[in-house]
C-alpha cells in the first residue's frame, strides 16, 4: 500500500490549509465537524460523533472482531472572553497552553454564540514604547493583556450591545504560509497530523487496500486541555497517537524526521509497540529520531488515565517552534505518513 508519497504532496498541503483555515479551538467543533464529515465521506468511511465532539471515521476490515485506532486531534489553543472592562478593553482567558509572548500583537476574530464575528487584537497593556516606559518589559499574561475591538466602543455597555460576552471563543490568525515545502502556521499542532490522517485515508481508497482489522480514525476536540482521548472507540487494542514531534534542546528530531516518542510527562508510552515502531522505520529506511518529551503529554495519556486497556505509542512529524508560529517540512509529513501506513498493514503483530 506504501505508494510514493510525493504523488499526495498536493493533497496534503490543500487539505492541511483547509483545516487550518477552519477555527476549531479546544471544545469548539461547530465549523470544523462538518468539514470532517465531507472528508470522510471522500474516504468512503463510516462516520460518527461521539458525546465529547470526536470525529471518528471507520474503514471497514476483512475482520470485524477487533480494530485498531489512530488519533489526531483537531482542538487547538485559543483564547476565550473572560469579562469587559469599563472603558470597553476585553479581557480574556487562555484556552490551553497559549504562549502569550508571541501572541502579543496578534489579529483575532471574537466569535459570539449568535454567530456574529468581530476582528480584533490581542495587545498588551502597555502597547506603545511612545507612552508606556514598560512596553518593552511588562509580562506577557492574562493581567497584563487585553482585546482591542475594532469596533467604535468607549465602555462595557457598547460592548454587550454588539452581543459580546464572558465565554465567547477568540480565534487568532493562523498565518499559515507554505514556503519550499514548509508549513508555517500556527496550530500545526496538531492539524498537521489531522491532515496526514486524512492523506493516509486518502492512500487506503485510491491503493483498494482493505485491512486486516477495522481501522478507526479518531479525530477528538479537548487533547489541548488533557482529556480528549480519555474516550475511544470501542474495540480497538491499539491507539497510534499522531501529534507535533518536539524540536530543541538535547532532541533528535528534527522538521524533516518522523519522532517516535519513548516517553513523555506522563511516562514511557507500550515498550512493544514503540520498539515494532522503530523496526517498521528501520525497515523503511525512514528518516526518524526516537526521543523523550518532559514537557508534553497525548491523547495516548488521557487514554490510559480514563482506563482503557488499549496499547499506545505516539509518532509524529517534528514541528519547530511548537505553542507558536511553528514549521514543518514535508520530508516529515511523508515519513509519518509512512509509518502510520506500515502500522495499518502490519498492526496484527501487535495482537497480545
Amino acid at each position: 500500500m506504501i505508494q510514493n508519497i510525493v504523488n499526495y504532496k498536493n493533497y496534503f498541503f490543500d487539505t492541511v490549509k483547509k483545516i487550518l483555515a477552519t477555527p476549531s479551538p479546544t471544545g469548539y467543533y461547530e465549523q470544523i465537524e462538518p468539514l470532517m464529515r465531507a472528508y470522510a465521506k471522500e474516504a468512503g468511511a463510516k462516520y460518527e460523533v461521539n458525546n465529547k465532539g470526536s470525529m471518528i471515521f471507520t474503514i471497514s476490515g476483512k475482520s470485524h472482531d477487533r480494530a485498531i485506532g489512530l488519533s489526531a486531534h483537531c482542538d487547538t489553543l485559543g483564547l476565550m472572553v473572560r469579562s469587559i472592562s469599563a472603558n470597553g478593553d476585553i479581557r480574556f482567558t487562555c484556552l490551553g497552553g497559549v504562549c502569550l509572548n508571541n501572541l502579543d500583537g496578534e489579529y483575532c476574530f471574537i466569535h459570539t454564540r449568535e454567530g456574529k464575528d468581530y476582528r480584533a487584537t490581542v495587545l498588551t497593556l502597555s502597547p506603545s514604547v511612545h507612552v508606556f516606559p514598560d512596553a518593552r518589559d511588562r509580562l506577557r499574561n492574562e493581567e497584563n493583556m487585553y482585546i482591542r475591538l475594532d469596533e467604535k466602543v468607549h465602555c462595557a455597555d457598547d460592548v454587550l450591545a454588539l452581543g459580546i460576552r464572558a465565554g465567547d471563543y477568540v480565534f487568532f490568525d493562523t498565518r499559515t504560509e507554505v514556503v519550499n515545502d514548509f508549513l508555517k502556521s500556527r496550530f500545526i499542532d496538531d492539524k498537521g497530523s489531522v491532515a496526514v490522517l486524512l492523506t493516509v485515508a486518502k492512500i487506503m481508497k485510491d491503493s483498494g487496500y482493505v485491512p486486516e482489522y477495522d481501522v478507526k480514525f479518531m479525530f477528538d476536540m479537548f487533547e489541548e486541555v488533557g482529556h480528549g482521548g480519555a474516550v475511544v472507540p470501542e474495540g480497538i487494542f491499539a491507539l497510534l497517537a499522531l501529534d507535533m514531534g518536539c524540536v530543541g534542546l538535547d532532541l533528535q528530531g528534527n522538521e524533516y524526521k518522523v519522532s517516535i516518542c519513548a516517553k513523555d510527562s506522563g511516562g514511557p508510552y507500550d515498550y512493544g509497540f514503540t520498539t515494532f515502531l522503530i523496526d517498521r522505520a528501520k525497515e523503511l529506511k525512514l528518516d526518524y529520531a526516537v526521543d523523550i518529551f518532559p514537557k508534553y503529554g497525548s491523547d495516548v495519556g488521557a487514554m490510559w488515565r480514563g482506563g482503557n486497556n488499549v496499547r499506545g505509542a505516539l509518532i509524529g512529524s517534528g514541528v519547530q517552534a511548537s505553542h507558536g508560529l511553528e514549521r514543518t517540512h514535508f520530508d516529515g509529513i511523508a515519513n509519518t505518513i509512512k509509518l502510520s501506513l506500515a502500522y495499518i498493514e502490519r498492526a496484527s503483530e501487535l495482537i497480545i
